[in-house]
């Protein structure tokens, strides 16, 4: 029998779609279990919710391995079946399927989950030294491809640089439809522009690089100063790891938030065609090029070249090469890497050549 009391758990993020996947689980395999959600991981040690207390646990090693093997372990804001064994040990015996799963790709190409089963994602970027486009589109990307909204965050609008500016640039450059809202992460005027995505039973997750001020605005939403929070370097405004591991917190309005560790350098979790869909603007304007197959390099009659911003599209055909690196088999990299040391080797003999 598998024990939901939906009432607390809907606090917590349980809605009815989540209760349907757990009435597909089958039953008979799952005796005595109670409903969970995991609201943070240490190594092989889990903290788990169930709407009124937090337990500890661990995962049956036959499930971790089966979760490794499958390539999805367990990520913080999943919900599990949990029991309780007669030394008053708990375990995660069963993992309800995730709604959606935040994702990143390793440099060789494994999948390495962040988070489970979130409505929104809040983009925190700085309007100082952390300040970069780039890095936001590639965010953008990974909500995209995991279908969660996305609101951009431009946090320390009291103290950043060039805030006008950048924000102006940020609206040219970014989809219409994502929001956009700059901020000081350190008033309570930052609870009132964020009030709606801040629903009960809504999950947040904050994405950013370290020192974004993700873990300041975590404290001003949750009222008090639970999260720990460091000064960023004075030369480029880059922060040290202050959140060293992904953690679920509730709010007093009935909302639960995520915070991440810092994210700088990472692929995303995505395909060419995710790519795409999140850049629409090039999307959209590919339609009208001379060449159905037109990669908007340097073919004649390309719609694209000279309406979008040179630095987007850079980043629009860097994105598309990692996630085609990260489809590749292990012996389609190394082939590729060999097939461009050969070209480079080519190259610096025609160098040498000609200063003959």
């Amino acid at each position: 029998m598998i024990a939901i009391q939906s009432s607390r758990l809907q606090a917590i993020g349980l809605s009815h779609s989540l209760i349907n996947a757990v009435a597909a689980l089958p039953e008979a395999a799952l005796p005595d279990m109670h409903l969970a959600r995991i609201i943070e991981i240490q190594r092989d040690q889990l903290t788990l919710h169930d709407g009124l207390a937090e337990h500890h646990a661990r995962t049956l090693p036959w499930l971790a391995a089966e979760l490794h093997r499958a390539g999805c372990p367990l990520a913080v804001g999943d919900w599990v079946l949990a029991q309780t064994n007669a030394l008053t040990e708990i375990w995660v015996a069963a993992r309800v399927p995730p709604l959606n799963q935040l994702a990143r790709r390793a440099g060789d190409g494994s999948r390495q989950p962040l988070v489970s089963n979130v409505d929104t994602a809040l983009l925190v970027m700085g309007l100082d030294h952390d300040y970069n486009p780039r890095r936001l589109e590639r965010y953008l990307a990974l909500t995209h491809a995991a279908g969660v909204q996305a609101v951009v965050v431009l946090s320390k609008a009291d103290i950043g640089e060039l805030v006008p500016e950048r924000i102006a640039e940020l609206r040219a450059r970014l989809p219409a439809q994502v929001p956009l809202l700059a901020l000081n992460g350190l008033s309570g005027q930052a609870r009132a522009e964020l009030q709606p995505w801040l629903g009960e039973g809504q999950t947040l997750v904050l994405l950013g690089s370290s020192g974004a001020g993700k873990s300041t605005l975590t404290n001003t939403l949750l009222e008090n100063a639970n999260q720990a929070t460091s000064a960023v370097r004075e030369g480029d405004s880059r922060g040290r790891h202050t959140t060293t591991a992904r953690s679920l917190h509730r709010l007093p309005g009935g909302a639960c938030i995520i915070d991440t560790p810092g994210l700088r350098t990472w692929r995303a979790d995505a395909d060419a065609a995710d790519v795409s869909a999140s850049f629409e603007d090039i999307d959209t304007l590919a339609t009208l090029c001379r060449f159905r197959d037109c990669q908007h390099h340097d073919e004649p009659g390309c719609a694209v070249r000279d309406a979008i911003d040179a630095d987007r599209l850079r980043n629009y055909h860097k994105l598309l090469r990692e996630v085609e690196r990260s489809q590749m088999t292990a012996l389609q990299r190394r082939e590729a890497g060999q097939k461009w040391k050969a070209i480079g080797k080519a190259g610096n003999a025609r160098a040498r050549a000609k200063r003959m």
